[in-house]
């Protein structure tokens, strides 16, 4: 039997040969160029059985490029690999069907696997899939890896109906990422109807989502369509499902089994042609554990959970949500402003309990009150109402204990609390500490180094490790 083969589109010369290694050494027949054309000849000349590409090319972008690499070779598996870390780049790669996307830096023996099972589907189904190529505009701003895992989720819910579970503190943005999923889903032409469970009265939330009749009690002068019909043809949020009472909860399980609704008072069942996408900031399991809330609608629920990170675990996001909120600023009418480097490094030192809305509501309030076209570093302290040239941090050590039980929790709700805690754990630390040190350095590794008490060298690959790697002797990733 022939080896398998597999062509690496990529013009970083040492990623193609790390990655060119790791496969050659599973008995894989490897053949990298770096660019476009240097692709298309090779696929005019030889047989693969699954292309590696980047995104950004030499001569041409490495995924508008490919539509006539996938009308030739349609049963192809594609891996997307790329450092421009954005929604975007994930939902195009799940555009033209890409069997995996992987942002840079990625895990190597993860990217092994993919190629194997790339390999594998193709030999056991040949047909291919040709997807469109769409541009549109994304509603999460964030480069962060722990924001990556969350496009590739989102990215993996688009074509298919799936019932997900968005879990997350209070601000992160949970219906931010509903929407991303009905706006760039094959439902998209339907409508999106959005519930917070939190703001209906007990006795009345069995009537606002499932409708009800004339006459079927106190009040119903007419006949009410419910939040479950008018989202037929589209998808219905429920938000803040954790304060949705006991007795309803037996309902919309019934609904979710059978796909069929009641309204209050009628006898006719209507069948559903709905997404369900829930949302909660609570702890589901401990509710179970209460009896407050049914380990069977858990379940249902729980189809493809997406965990939202907190705004704290994603510091190096801070920058990029700040000038994205300024320009939301600007555009409603408030003055335009830039912000400098020393500010965005204090904004990244508070501890935004409020998570991203907390952020945003503050980046508008600096809009409105600082003077300067430039908002300085004594302005934010200024409104922040901090004297304390690192208020943030010295509250972070207090409650370091609290932030180790928060990642326990955590852990054990990704079906981690089990497996190389210490490891999980060390990089979860280790990655925010790099970040804020090399900050305070100004991207100066000996700096770094020198206040680490480690060695440069020890620093230089934990940044590369961490995909840190930037500023004064260190190299700037493209």
């Amino acid at each position: 039997m022939n080896a398998d083969r597999v062509l690496i589109v990529e013009d970083d010369s040492s990623i193609g040969m790390v990655v060119r290694s790791a496969l050659e050494a599973e008995g894989i027949e490897v053949d990298v160029c770096e660019s476009a054309s240097a692709r298309d000849a090779a696929l005019a000349g030889n047989r693969y059985d699954l292309m590696l590409t980047d995104v950004v090319l030499k001569d041409r972008d490495g995924i508008s490029s490919l539509e006539d690499v996938i009308a030739k070779s349609p049963d192809m598996p594609i891996i997307i690999m790329s450092a421009q870390n954005t929604l975007d780049t994930a939902v195009r790669a799940s555009e033209i069907n890409a069997f995996e996307y992987f942002p840079k830096p990625f895990d190597l023996d993860e990217l092994v696997l993919a190629v194997k099972q790339g390999i594998e589907k193709r030999r056991t189904d040949n047909q291919g899939e040709n997807g469109t190529l769409l541009e549109a505009t994304m509603p999460m701003v964030g480069r962060s890896p722990a924001m990556q895992d969350v496009y590739r989720m989102v990215a993996r819910l688009l074509r298919n109906d799936l019932t997900a579970l968005i879990l997350g503190e209070s601000g992160t943005g949970k219906e931010l990422v509903a929407e991303a999923i009905h706006n760039l889903g094959h439902r998209k032409t339907g409508p999106f109807v959005a519930v917070n469970m939190a703001a209906i009265p007990s006795e009345l939330i069995e009537a606002e989502l499932f409708g009800h009749e004339k006459g079927a009690f106190t009040g119903a002068v007419g006949q009410g369509i419910g939040r479950f019909e008018q989202a037929q043809g589209g998808t219905l949020f429920l938000d803040e499902i954790g304060d949705m009472p006991y007795h309803a909860q037996t309902r919309l399980l019934r609904t979710l089994q059978s796909g069929t609704i009641s309204r209050i008072g009628g006898k006719a069942s209507i069948r559903l042609d709905v997404r369900v996408i829930a949302a909660t900031n609570q702890d589901l399991e401990a509710l179970i554990a209460e009896g407050k809330f049914r380990e069977d609608l858990y379940y249902r629920l729980n189809v493809v959970p997406v965990h939202l990170p907190p705004l704290r675990a994603r510091p190096e996001d801070i920058g990029l949500l700040t000038r994205h909120f300024l320009t939301l600023a600007a555009g409603e009418g408030l003055p335009s402003k830039q912000i400098d480097e020393d500010a965005v490094v204090r904004l990244t030192q508070m501890q935004w309990r409020g998570n991203v809305r907390e952020l945003k509501n503050f980046v508008y309030r600096l809009t409105l009150t600082a003077r300067e076209d430039c908002i300085s570093e004594a302005s934010v302290a200024q409104i922040a109402g901090a004297t304390d040239a690192e208020p943030a941090l010295q509250g972070a050590l207090c409650s370091f204990e609290a932030a180790v039980g928060q990642f326990m929790v955590e852990q054990r709700q990704r079906g981690h609390g089990r497996e190389r805690i210490y490891a999980r754990a060390l990089a979860a630390f280790e990655k925010p500490l790099l970040h804020a040190v090399m900050q305070q350095a100004r991207g100066n590794q000996l700096q770094a180094a020198a206040l680490l008490g480690i060695n440069r060298n020890t620093l230089r690959k934990k940044l590369n490790e961490y995909g840190l790697a930037g500023g004064k002797s260190g190299e700037a990733r493209r």
